[in-house]
């Protein structure tokens, strides 16, 4: 394996952690008006992910660096051709972020109201960004020979990348609503307990969905060994084993399957495109790949050492975290937000 290929997995690694940690986030944001009822309820689902979630972003941020630094073409070509779709992204992170931490600064209603949608639009318009993003790199962009993208904002929200986004709005809703489960007590979770079959269902034939009209688009899935490929079967597989614990009232099976169902869409994703990292749907020979956007084998050896160095500390640094915060979420807790 070279540093190349090393470094392309890594990145995928990184993109795979982001959307499970960000991704139960997210999943919170968006349910926060169907399950807070009250506002000491919406005090209680956000404080179950107040610990962690400036944290879960920062693998957003890792990962992005790592593209710049290991593929600057790729890194230029993506963010310059998607720079609509990110800047809306951007915008909506610092509008949920300010709502963290405005919400609690007063204790009357139309205030609160007012930070809780904010938390609820900069957590939905992320969700269904990154599934468009996704289903055009399965799909294929207008990249032409000089590595630019010519295709312009509106033919990003093709009909299959609005169904990749969502596809990853419910994916996230359900991982969130089973990490809500594991961090509520009482009535509110009993009435998140109640979503679950209700987003499961959804959430299921889309993803089926987005499956199938795959082999409609591209013919990058039928190349990955057994058809349709074990990415996208283990990634419906995880929904549907999330789906059958939910009904069983097992919060922790249901988030772990959620986890592997995310995991090995990502992993499908990267499979499929390798060794490209954005494929031209002009020309072929004009895709971008790990070889034709990396940097120089000097820099991705020194990035290695690095990476080898802080990546376990980082890791975990993150793991004691998640145990301090372990506990459950209760009007007994400290709420902070």
């Amino acid at each position: 394996m070279d540093l190349n290929t090393l470094w392309y997995i890594l990145i995928a690694v990184l993109f795979a952690g982001f959307f499970v940690l960000e991704g139960f986030d997210y999943g919170v944001g968006i349910l926060l008006p169907f399950v807070g009822k009250t506002d000491l309820d919406r005090r209680l689902v956000l404080n179950s992910i107040g610990p962690v979630w400036d944290a879960n972003e920062v693998w957003m941020l890792t990962a992005g660096g790592a593209m710049f630094a290991a593929f600057p073409g790729w890194y230029a070509s993506l963010f310059s051709g998607f720079y609509l779709a990110l800047v809306l992204m951007l915008v909506a992170l610092i509008i949920r972020g300010v709502a963290f931490e405005f919400r609690s600064k007063h204790d009357h209603p139309r205030w609160r109201s007012l930070w809780d949608l904010a938390i609820f639009i900069g957590s939905f318009v992320p969700a269904l960004l990154w599934g468009v993003v996704m289903g055009n790199l399965i799909r294929g962009v207008a990249v032409d020979a000089n590595q630019d993208y010519v295709g312009g904002f509106w033919a990003l929200l093709n009909p299959f990348a609005l169904l990749g986004g969502v596809a990853s709005v419910l994916v996230f809703a359900l991982h969130g609503a089973l990490f809500l489960g594991l961090k509520t007590t009482g009535t509110l979770q009993e009435r998140v307990r109640g979503l679950y079959w209700r987003i499961w269902v959804p959430t299921a034939a889309v993803i089926f969905g987005v499956i199938l009209a795959s082999y409609f688009v591209t013919d990058r899935l039928a190349r990955l060994g057994v058809n349709p490929g074990y990415g996208p079967v283990l990634a419906l597989g995880g929904i549907l084993a999330a789906g059958w614990a939910a009904r069983a009232g097992r919060e922790g099976w249901g988030f772990l399957f959620t986890t592997v169902s995310i995991v090995f869409a990502v992993v499908t994703v990267a499979v499929a495109l390798f060794p490209n990292v954005l494929f031209s749907s002009l020309n072929p020979e004009w895709s971008l790949t790990i070889y034709n956007t990396s940097s120089s084998p000097y820099t991705l050896k020194v990035m290695t050492i690095v990476a080898l160095t802080m990546v376990p500390i980082v890791l975990a640094y993150l793991a004691w975290t998640y145990w301090v915060f372990r506990k459950r979420v209760s009007s007994e807790t400290h709420l902070e937000y």
